[in-house]
């Protein structure tokens, strides 16, 4: 079965979201038009939940947590910076709430392995690990601790990128059974939020914009860097003289105008007057240069504000919200499993 797949006029107030983020290091521009635009809309039309996600993080850090606590605050500011405003969004620390682990035991017996190992998230992210044979099952169990992440909060809308989709579906599958073995309602299924943009391409052009693979443009990126990156960006190889015919499909900074400049009509132009010759690419990418400077300017600025203990009052206090619901919730489901012993 497919996941319902939404744009953001489809949540009401009705509407629970939760979203999250593996504090891998600072975030990127993929998450700023995928996912956190978004959260920073639907803050003001439902209850939201946010996550950072450090059990999932330590799959591929275990040996160095120190890494993933550094991330969790990293995070946080990114967060804060873009507009998420912790008292409109709850922000929660994953390992925090023991309940969410809990809730993961549970549901692992609902899914077999094979069905893990046949998810495509998870078979994209193994292609970008080091694991080789020596997959961990903690990583493998990623799409169940998502699970066990949205139905804790009964969140009902996850805005995501597309490739996170797959994992919505093991989410849906793993509630229909638990509810179908236990004759409960108690958890509920989700619908995928997709942005305007799904998912956007590394300055490669070779694959989806990641940290990891050292092909994306973070928020926190300082000037220079940020330049550099752009006139690194790729275009098209034939496009040699101003006056040559370029090609706008596949050419990495048409994909990022199209993801970041807000006058559409207007690009529209410059797309046409880049095929029939006489724009060249240092005008084009000096427009994308500007355009992503007057986004990440206030970002950056707001973000060199947020010191760590503000980042910790924030954490702590959303976790400990978090923690309620996660008790009552848990209750439930051990209640529909007969597990209540008193």
């Amino acid at each position: 079965m497919t996941i319902d797949e939404t744009n953001i006029n489809s949540v009401t107030s009705g509407d629970i979201v939760l979203t999250g983020d593996r504090p891998s290091g600072c975030l990127h521009l993929g998450h700023y038009v995928g996912s956190l635009r978004n959260r920073v809309l639907l803050q003001d039309k439902c209850k939201c939940y946010l996550l950072v996600a450090d059990v999932q993080a330590l799959s591929a850090n275990f040996d160095h947590p120190e890494e993933v606590r550094k991330n969790v605050i990293e995070v946080c500011k990114d967060y804060l910076a873009v507009g998420i405003d912790p008292n409109k969004t709850t922000i929660f620390i994953q390992s925090m709430i023991p309940e969410l682990t809990e809730l993961t035991i549970y549901a692992m017996n609902l899914i077999s392995v094979a069905r893990l190992e046949r998810n495509p998230t998870v078979k994209a992210e193994l292609q970008t690990k080091s694991f080789a044979n020596n997959i961990t099952s903690g990583f493998l169990n990623h799409p169940v601790s998502q699970m066990a992440d949205i139905t804790m909060f009964k969140a009902t809308a996850i805005p995501v990128g597309e490739d996170q989709l797959p994992l919505l579906e093991v989410s849906n599958e793993i509630v229909r059974r638990f509810n179908s073995i236990y004759k409960s309602d108690v958890l509920k299924e989700c619908r995928g939020i997709l942005g305007d943009v799904t998912r956007l391409v590394g300055i490669d052009g070779k694959a989806k914009a990641s940290k990891s693979l050292g092909n994306a443009i973070m928020l926190c990126e300082e000037p220079a860097d940020l330049k550099a990156k752009v006139f690194s960006m790729y275009t098209d190889p034939n496009h040699i003289n101003v006056s040559d015919p370029g090609r706008v499909e596949g050419n990495v900074v048409f994909t990022y105008l199209d993801a970041f400049w807000s006058d559409k009509a207007e690009l529209e132009d410059l797309k046409n007057q880049y095929k029939k010759g006489g724009l060249g690419d240092v005008a084009l990418k000096s427009m994308l240069h500007n355009c992503l400077s007057h986004i990440l300017e206030p970002i950056r600025s707001k973000r060199a504000s947020v010191h760590e203990k503000e980042v910790l009052e924030v954490l702590m206090d959303g976790t400990n919200e978090a923690r309620k619901v996660a008790t009552e919730t848990l209750r439930q489901v051990k209640d529909a499993m007969g597990l209540i012993y008193q």
